[in-house]
């Protein structure tokens, strides 16, 4: 178990006993072999406490009110122990094996402060979806640096793991960001750590009606729009980011509209 570097994995819930159990077992059929598991629930009214107690012994869990999930986040990773940090949505899940390939890729790397991997969309039932994003993103991936981070974010949040030192130097999630506290995060580290990316599928990102990314997606491309803007001064990125903008919220609107059209027939 020594060789393996504590990872402490982090999820926040509320109302979720469609998709969560899908969640808790992505994470402990990886058998990690140094993992400690924080489930921050934000006082769910359904049927996800009854789930949370059939895996008692096997992972930490509360549930108390919040003040959103910047907060339940930061508030797992004030608990966590781990010399590995992640957070995990309650609807997302990991690939088989990603926890072993992180973990492994820490302890041969100690210089390496963060890392993310590869990320599939998929819809309510587990299958994927919208693969010509995803090609996009892992495009991106290939070409990463700061710079495109300004640009766009080809970053998938389940797929990106950190180290504690990360936590201590940068702090906590900005409990005031609702909907980009993960690219505020990416633009904190990044400006100082490069970023590595694992050439493999790690998570999987679940898109369906009711999701923040299906509901929100304009006001969520237009924040990370304006927080590029706050760590640039150039108009060249600037501008690049407000092009990328365009061109991803278009693209949203086009893959919602198809994924309505396919709905009523």
């Amino acid at each position: 178990m020594d060789q393996y570097p504590k990872m402490s994995i982090i999820t926040p819930t509320y109302n979720q006993e469609q998709f969560i159990e899908r969640t808790i077992r992505s994470i402990l059929d990886q058998n990690y072999p140094n993992l400690e598991y924080i489930v921050m629930d934000g006082g769910s009214q359904d049927g996800t406490i009854d789930i949370l107690r059939r895996y008692e012994g096997r992972l930490t869990w509360v549930s108390e009110n919040d003040k959103g999930q910047a907060d339940a986040i930061n508030k797992g990773i004030r608990k966590a122990t781990g010399d590995v940090i992640a957070y995990l949505n309650s609807d997302d899940i990991y690939e088989p094996g990603a926890l072993m390939r992180v973990g492994e890729f820490f302890r041969d790397h100690p210089e390496v402060m963060w890392v993310t991997g590869r990320c599939r969309i998929i819809d309510q039932e587990g299958r994927n979806m919208r693969s010509a994003i995803t090609a996009y993103k892992n495009f991106l991936l290939r070409h990463f640096n700061y710079s495109l981070l300004l640009v766009t974010n080809p970053i998938s949040q389940p797929a990106t793991f950190w180290r504690r030192h990360v936590v201590d130097e940068f702090g906590l999630f900005n409990e005031n960001e609702h909907l980009v506290m993960d690219y505020d995060y990416w633009l904190r580290i990044g400006e100082k750590y490069p970023l590595t990316v694992l050439d493999q599928y790690l998570a999987g990102f679940r898109v369906y009606p009711s999701s923040k990314t299906s509901s929100s997606f304009l006001t969520t491309f237009r924040r990370e729009h304006e927080l590029a803007k706050q760590r640039s001064s150039s108009v060249v990125l600037q501008a690049f980011h407000y092009l990328s903008y365009l061109c991803i919220t278009a693209a949203y609107l086009v893959l919602n509209s198809i994924a309505r059209l396919r709905t009523r027939k």
